[in-house]
């Protein structure tokens, strides 16, 4: 009896500990044949780019010579927030008239910045309505009589009130 309430006890401790293992989750780019650390500058071109690795992530707003390849590895435990484990950003910059690789700038996790976003919202016109005055707004309004409207413009001759 007493081996087997400690052989439960165990399986629920391992049960336990197992619940709480984290749950990684992979985001972005996803290096299989080639790897964008192995784009060699003055080498490859913008089409052998693409042969190896892809189309990329995004490119650069203002030039479209500049290639990113991001991905990132995210952990989540139980309810909480995911947290970023790792983050890796690839830039490939490319020459306008040859369309070789000019550079090749890795950045990681660390690289990163933290910004501190505005959580002011901007201001709406208007008011907003309570439950209670969305329910009853109408009340009063309407008429339960017969409009007299004949001569008003957007009725038609004929037209019931």
């Amino acid at each position: 009896m007493v081996r087997r309430l400690a052989f439960a006890a165990l399986a629920a401790s391992l049960l336990g500990t197992a619940a709480c293992a984290p749950i990684t989750s992979h985001h972005g780019f996803q290096a299989i044949d080639a790897n964008p650390k192995d784009v060699k500058a003055g080498v490859d071109t913008k089409s052998t780019v693409r042969g190896k690795l892809g189309s990329p992530s995004a490119t650069s707003t203002f030039d479209a010579n500049t290639w990113y390849y991001v991905n990132s590895v995210k952990a989540r435990v139980a309810f909480r927030r995911p947290a970023t484990i790792s983050r890796s950003v690839t830039a490939i910059v490319f020459n306008k008239d040859t369309e070789q690789v000019e550079t090749v700038r890795n950045y990681s996790l660390k690289d990163g910045k933290v910004i501190a976003y505005n959580g002011r919202e901007t201001p709406t016109r208007g008011r907003e309505l309570t439950v209670l005055e969305q329910l009853l707004g109408t009340v009063g309004r309407g008429s339960m009589l017969p409009n007299n409207d004949e001569g008003l413009p957007g009725n038609r001759p004929g037209d019931r009130p």
